[in-house]
């Protein structure tokens, strides 16, 4: 078995504003990078389109509904301040959904050890039913809720170690005991969400601000303090990794300073969980990332990790 990537040339096509940071030079550079020949041995398939009916297990039809009708045929249609869509956004958004819910699939058919859906635009600050922060659809809550629907997973564990908090997959998951939502994120910082008293009403989310400036000592710190041993406790089935990787110190919109390493051993922290409790099984989902540099070599040290499992 291996780890495989899912992409597709539709994430090029949601296009924003001149000057907007998450733009499709981001899948660019995370193409570039993942040809270098120590990447040859990771297995590679197109992501498909997500279907609505399982969109629907975490977004009402009338939000999938809205977004539909919203989406244009030219031009743009401002969905919120800084939250814009394009002709090809509807599509780019499906093949997100289809390619976290293709990297359940496989991973759950034990096909491959691992998988990441190098997809965008992000998900994790879309709301039950409403999109904000560049998010429409949130990926990896609509990949846990088909993971126990279609091969009756009980306890998934969303881990999100993007520079933000991620309040949609908190606002979906908020009183749901059989999903654990665990974010580290820089705090103050967009959207505001995300104190530490924020736990659910099943106490089953776990947020870890961190301080302006934290670097990867305080970022290990908390990790090892909180997040791993309340994950030990919970005991997942499926591990699900919102991988952001704007809390790298090259990143205009945040600021922290974690490196590529930082990413990579908090990867092989959360493998571990995954192997003392659920056969290794995990996926991961790209989320943030805005310096073009940073992002492609913590994907690079993201997924060169994911290939040791």
């Amino acid at each position: 078995m291996s780890t495989l990537i899912l992409h597709h040339t539709s994430y090029l096509d949601h296009l924003t504003p001149v000057g907007h940071p998450e733009r499709p030079d981001r899948i660019r550079a995370i193409d570039r990078i993942l040809e270098h020949e120590k990447f040859q041995s990771v297995e590679r398939d197109l992501a498909p389109m997500g279907a609505v009916e399982d969109i629907a297990r975490a977004h009402p039809m009338s939000y999938v509904d809205h977004l539909h009708r919203l989406a244009p045929k030219e031009g743009t249609a401002r969905v919120d301040a800084d939250t814009t869509m394009s002709p090809g956004t509807w599509e780019a958004a499906m093949r997100g959904v289809g390619g976290a819910c293709r990297a359940v699939d496989e991973v759950l058919t034990k096909k491959v050890n691992n998988a990441f859906s190098a997809s965008r635009p992000p998900g994790h600050h879309a709301e039950k039913d409403r999109s904000m922060g560049f998010c429409f659809f949130n990926n990896v809550a609509v990949a846990a809720r088909y993971a126990q629907d279609k091969y009756g997973i009980d306890r998934v564990a969303i881990i999100d170690f993007d520079v933000h908090h991620g309040n949609g997959t908190q606002d979906i998951f908020w009183d749901d005991p059989s999903v654990m939502y665990c974010s580290t994120h820089q705090m103050p910082l967009y959207p505001g969400s995300g104190a530490a008293s924020e736990t659910g009403e099943a106490n089953t989310i776990v947020n870890v601000p961190l301080a302006p400036g934290e670097d990867g000592a305080g970022f290990k710190e908390a990790f090892e303090a909180i997040v791993l041993p309340r994950l030990d406790h919970y005991a997942p089935e499926l591990v699900i990794i919102s991988a952001g990787f704007d809390a790298h110190a090259r990143d205009p919109l945040g600021g922290l300073n974690l490196v590529e390493a930082d990413f990579a051993w908090a990867t092989r922290a959360l493998m571990d969980v995954a192997d003392k409790h659920c056969d290794g099984h995990v996926i991961s989902v790209l989320e943030g990332g805005y310096d073009l540099e940073g992002l492609a070599r913590s994907t690079a040290a993201h997924v060169m990790t994911l290939m040791t499992g």
